[in-house]
């Protein structure tokens, strides 16, 4: 028996979405998308902030309502930086128009410790999405068949007791494939349900705020806008949020936000704004820099901005994590550092990555970064040592710079920019 297909959203007033083909059915598949590994994430060119493109518009009532979101927001928490409080202000409006959207961005509130306003922010936000669920001890199966075609927003807080230790995270691989999901629209999961085990599909796509302590999976980091909360500095102060004193204007506001998107839903599915990143960190924001767009005022020019400024701190976040990315700039550096050599060998490799003091190398395992710990960091990338010759004839185990190319055009494109006729990176 093929498993059932939900119709197409097309609800009065609504946004109508295409059917998915199914596999072994009649219809047309969608062009196969780029795998994500083969994404890279790209911010403006520092001369060309994106700032300065966007000018500021006339105020409206739209940019009013978020105004006063924000300044809500701001009397309860403290935000790292402002362009974060714009995220989350414009993460809050995007959800009242779900339906609209594409993907689902996610919200990951995270920090170093205890005490960071973690959970004081989520309960900002249960007071001000559109339809809140809260989803702590939650089982994955009825957070989906929870999940219409008017999706509620998914808040989850203490998600470090989901996924903080790879066990943890193993018991919970339904609930962290859910959350991938649904970050973008008609991704089903199939359960057979009833007495006759009949399969059913039922939707994942919604938006999720979810905040713990240390960071989330890294596939549900790359589909977030991140807020990196900390405690509060001496002498930063705010109110204390109560639920039966501050509810009711929350509410309020939350519905006047309500009623100004909801007559806009239209014309947010077919906006394309220009974006200042790509690829997923772009689908990730869209409907952020959207809901700005539709405010107008200050809001565009601040949506770019935050969006540059947040994914870039994060792909350096990225970069400083021992292994992966960073194994991969650190030796981008020292090839530049060389002159651009054609080959290392991997003694004189593993001798200035240990030299770094800004490097992790040097106290890498017992005795530093060894050969095979290169070896098995770079496997993942395809690039494998083999036999170099040296200048005095002798022949040596090393790596090949050109080996390197596409890795770092894919994995660290902002460390010594790749010059694109050359494909060799750029000095300075």
């Amino acid at each position: 028996m093929q498993p059932t297909t939900p119709e197409p959203y097309s609800a009065p007033g609504k946004v109508t979405w295409p059917t998915v083909a199914v596999p072994g059915q009649l219809g047309h598949a969608p062009e196969a998308a780029p795998a994500a590994d083969d994404r890279v994430l790209q911010t403006a060119p520092e001369d060309q902030p994106a700032e300065e493109s966007v000018p500021d518009q006339q105020p409206t009532h739209g940019s009013e309502l978020l105004d006063e979101l924000r300044a809500q927001i701001a009397k309860f928490v403290i935000l790292p930086s402002p362009e974060a409080l714009d995220a989350v202000t414009l993460w809050v409006a995007a959800t009242h128009l779900q339906p609209a959207w594409q993907h689902a961005p996610r919200l990951a509130v995270v920090g170093p410790a205890k005490r960071c306003g973690k959970s004081r922010l989520l309960d900002v936000l249960t007071e001000t999405v559109h339809e809140p669920m809260l989803t702590i001890n939650t089982t994955p199966a009825a957070v989906f068949r929870s999940i219409t075609e008017e999706p509620p927003t998914l808040l989850v807080d203490e998600a470090d007791t989901i996924f903080g230790t790879p066990k943890q995270a193993e018991k919970n691989e339904e609930m962290r494939g859910l959350l991938n999901a649904g970050h973008q629209r008609n991704r089903y999961v199939t359960r057979v349900v009833g007495n006759d085990h009949t399969p059913h599909k039922f939707a994942t796509f919604a938006m999720a705020a979810l905040a713990g302590i240390g960071d989330l999976p890294d596939t549900i980091m790359d589909r977030a806008v991140v807020i990196r909360m900390r405690r509060r500095a001496e002498g930063e102060s705010v109110k204390p949020f109560r639920s039966r004193r501050d509810t009711p204007a929350l509410h309020d506001l939350r519905d006047r936000i309500a009623a100004w998107a909801r007559p806009l839903l239209d014309e947010a599915a077919d906006l394309e704004p220009e974006m200042p990143v790509e690829d997923r960190a772009a689908d990730t924001w869209e409907p952020l820099v959207i809901i700005a767009d539709l405010a107008a005022g200050a809001w565009p020019r601040r949506a770019r901005e935050a969006c540059v400024r947040m994914v870039a701190a994060e792909i350096e976040v990225e970069e400083d994590q021992p292994g992966g990315a960073r194994i991969l700039a650190d030796i981008r550096r020292v090839f530049v550092a060389q002159r651009e050599v054609d080959s290392l060998s991997t003694d004189e490799l593993l001798h200035h990555l240990r030299q770094n003091p800004e490097c992790p190398w040097a106290e890498w395992g017992r005795n530093g970064l060894t050969a095979r710990n290169l070896a098995d960091m770079l496997r993942q990338f395809d690039i494998k040592p083999g036999n170099i010759r040296l200048a005095d004839g002798t022949q040596r185990k090393g790596y090949m710079r050109n080996k390197f190319l596409d890795a770092w055009r894919r994995y660290c494109p902002t460390v010594h920019p790749v010059d694109a006729e050359s494909t060799t990176p750029a000095m300075g």
